[in-house]
This record gives C-alpha cells, sequence and structure tokens, in this order.
C-alpha cells in the first residue's frame, strides 16, 4: 500500500499529464492517461456544455458530476473549488456569483494551475484566481468562504478526515458545500476493486459509501445529504473477468459497486472561532 506522500506524488505526476492533453484524449482514456480502453465516459462524466459560463478550454471531462448544479451558490458570494483544474467548474460558478463575487480555485499540481489562469485570461476574469496547494492544509483564511464546489477529487485525497476538518475552518458559519466524488458500496474482489478505481479516478482511495458520510457528520457538518447518486458502470469487458453471471446483475442492479454521489453539508450558523467546533 503507497504512503500519503506517495499517493499524492502519483496524482501530481498523473495529473500534470492530464493538464497537457486535449478533452478528447482525456475522455478516451482509462483514467485520462494512456491508450484508448472502450470505456463510455458519459457514463461517468457529466455533460457541462450547456451551462452558462461554461468554457470548453476548461473542460478536460476528468468530473464524475456537477456540483455547480446543487451548491446554491448565490450573486456575491464567495466560492472556493477543490481540486479545481484547468478551471472549469469556477468558471461555471462565476456564472453564478456575478461581478461581485469571487470564486477561488484551489489545486495541488503546477501544471493545472497554469493552465487555468491561463483560461481565465482569455475570458477577461478578474473575480477568479488559482492557487496552488494541498486541500488537507489549504492556503485559505478561516471563515472566509460562502460556499465549496469540488468534482471527483476527494476519493484522491489520502486524509479526508483532515479535508474535511479544512473544509469546516474555511467556512463562513453558516456556509455549505456541494461536493460530487466517487465511493464504493459492498465488498469488491480485490482485482475489481482496482480495476475500479483506475476507471473511476485513476489513483486508489474510493472509500464506502457510509464511511464516507460518517466522516462528514463527524466534522461537525449539520444537513447532510445526498443531492444525487448514480452508479458507474464499468464494461462487461472488466467485470467479467471477475463476476459471476449472477453477481454481474447484481452489480449492475446497484446492489454493490462504485458510484458517482453528489452530497452536500453546511457548517451550522454557530460555529464562530472558539466555539470548538472549527
Amino acid at each position: 500500500m503507497k504512503t500519503s506522500e506517495e499517493l499524492k506524488n502519483t496524482v501530481k505526476e498523473k495529473y500534470s499529464e492530464i493538464a497537457l492533453q486535449s478533452k478528447e484524449d482525456n475522455a478516451a482514456s482509462c483514467c485520462g492517461v494512456g491508450s484508448d480502453c472502450g470505456v463510455d465516459y458519459t457514463i461517468f462524466s457529466e455533460d457541462y456544455s450547456k451551462l452558462k459560463g461554461y468554457s470548453e478550454d476548461a473542460d478536460l471531462s476528468l468530473g464524475c458530476g456537477i456540483p455547480t448544479e446543487f451548491a446554491q451558490i448565490k450573486e456575491g458570494d464567495t466560492v472556493l473549488d477543490l481540486g479545481s483544474g484547468a478551471g472549469n467548474d469556477c468558471f461555471v460558478s462565476r456564472e453564478l456569483t456575478g461581478e461581485k463575487g469571487k470564486v477561488i480555485g484551489l489545486d495541488f499540481t503546477e501544471t493545472m494551475i497554469t493552465k487555468a489562469r491561463e483560461n481565465a485570461d482569455k475570458l477577461g476574469f478578474n473575480n477568479v484566481e488559482f492557487r496552488q496547494g494541498d486541500i488537507e492544509d489549504m492556503p485559505i483564511g478561516g471563515n472566509s468562504i460562502d460556499a465549496i464546489v469540488s468534482n471527483c477529487v476527494l476519493n484522491l485525497v489520502p486524509n479526508k478526515e483532515k479535508a474535511f476538518s479544512e473544509t469546516m475552518r474555511v467556512l463562513k458559519a453558516g456556509g455549505h458545500f456541494s461536493m460530487s466524488d466517487v465511493v464504493l458500496k459492498g465488498e469488491l474482489p480485490a482485482g475489481l476493486k482496482n480495476d475500479a478505481e483506475m476507471y473511476a479516478g485513476c489513483v486508489s482511495g474510493a472509500i464506502q459509501y457510509d464511511d464516507y458520510m460518517n466522516i462528514i457528520i463527524n466534522t461537525g457538518f449539520e444537513a447532510v445529504s445526498v443531492q444525487k447518486e448514480k452508479p458507474v458502470v464499468l464494461p462487461d469487458s472488466i467485470l467479467k473477468n471477475y463476476l459471476s453471471d449472477e453477481e454481474i446483475q447484481s452489480y449492475k442492479d446497484g446492489e454493490f459497486g462504485i458510484f458517482s454521489i453528489t452530497v452536500f453539508g453546511r457548517k451550522p450558523n454557530d460555529c464562530a472561532p472558539g466555539s470548538g467546533c472549527c
């Protein structure tokens, strides 16, 4: 098993490669880097193209949801995107928060930050900024963010408890998040789990659904709910290597498997500095 630092280095290496590829290359390749593996990525990613604020140059086809749909972003809000990539969710968020608001994109990979800044310059946005940093130790002031979005990123973070603790810290009292992410339900055969993780973000890190939700609840967020859920359907050519026909049907029926979920949580209104919950 890789250490936390080894996982982070793997993420940085792979996503540096991905940043230099086109959306088409990413959508047609296994976990963003490599040759065509015949996966219909429309099952996994979502179509942003009809959303206001969408920028094709910023869409690397790497997400597993559209968290901005559910994030209740209001005009004038300060929004933080965790794992902002080339800026796709930031630019959609900027359309919602308007010129009076502010959007901050945080990403671990220097190449992604460079690409996102180039895209922001092309669009002429002066209220969207990108910072390089670790989600487990965010370079963001406490109690400063109205809404947080994230798209298929927390599964890549080794210490999810620390990531959600940091999420709590940077949100204003009453602030909230909507995060799309990848989780597992039930125990998958080891080989299938490894392949599933490849298709769902390249790097091992997806955890059990209940464990994921409990981390959020135990961090102290309230009104925690799943806003959207859908199964990530792996092709039969992968499933048949590990499962019987009956098990394949159970997998397709959602009895166990890998899922994309969009989760909401709110920081309590009375969660102020010194209150003990931040």
